[in-house]
């Protein structure tokens, strides 16, 4: 039997009425035991996918928006959480709003922010 190509198919398709075609499609469920239910619905949920995957991020920015009243305090905790010297995380400090930590999972992100909050410093996480 020759190897027809994907346009040979499809045009053989468009010969068959629904009927015919819905029993093929049962008889090739059958005989590779696959169901094409899956492979339709697979359509629309992958057109909904992209909207999926920013609504659940899982990568998280903590940028600091404002060192507040205790400066000092919001500069060990830059150094703690990004281990920075004395000088680049004052400048970081003194730059706000700056990025502290970037692309991280979102509970190293929150501990992150309730520590800076702690120490002061008014924090966003995007």
């Amino acid at each position: 039997m020759a190897k027809l190509s994907q346009e040979e198919l499809l045009a053989q398709f468009e010969t068959l009425t629904l009927i015919e075609l819905s029993e093929f499609v049962k008889a090739f469920e059958e005989k590779f035991d696959v169901t094409a239910a899956a492979a339709v619905a697979a359509g629309p949920a992958a057109a909904a996918a992209p909207v999926e995957a920013e609504a659940e991020q899982d990568e998280f920015d903590v940028i600091l928006t404002g060192a507040g009243e205790k400066k000092i305090q919001v500069i060990k905790v830059v150094r703690e959480l990004t281990s920075l010297g004395l000088k680049e995380a004052k400048d970081l400090v003194d730059g706000a709003p700056k990025p502290v930590l970037e692309k991280v999972a979102k509970e190293a992100a929150e501990k992150a922010a309730e520590s800076l909050k702690g120490a002061g410093a008014s924090v966003e996480v995007k």
